[in-house]
C-alpha cells in the first residue's frame, strides 16, 4: 500500500528506542512505555498550500530523521 500525504503533511515511522545503552546497561521494558519522539520520514507532500492560496515548498525528504511532539499527529 502506498500512502501519499497532501497539503504539507508527512508520514513518520516512529523509531524504536534502544534496549541497551552503549556502555552495556540493559534498559527494562517498563522504562520504554513512553511514546517515541523520534522518527523517520516515510512519505511527504511536495508543497504546502497556505490559507491565501500560495504554495510553499517542503524542506523534508524521505529518509530524514525528525523529532515530533509527544501528543502531536495521529496514530495510523
Amino acid at each position: 500500500m502506498k500512502i501519499k500525504p497532501l497539503n504539507g503533511y508527512a508520514v513518520i515511522k516512529p523509531l524504536q528506542k534502544e534496549e541497551m545503552t552503549k556502555s552495556g546497561i540493559v534498559i527494562p521494558d517498563t522504562a520504554n512505555k513512553e511514546k517515541p519522539r523520534e522518527g523517520e520520514i516515510v512519505a511527504v507532500s511536495k508543497t504546502n498550500i497556505t490559507s491565501t492560496g500560495h504554495e510553499l515548498p517542503i524542506e523534508l525528504k524521505v529518509g530524514d530523521r525528525v523529532l515530533c511532539g509527544q501528543y502531536s499527529g495521529e496514530d495510523v
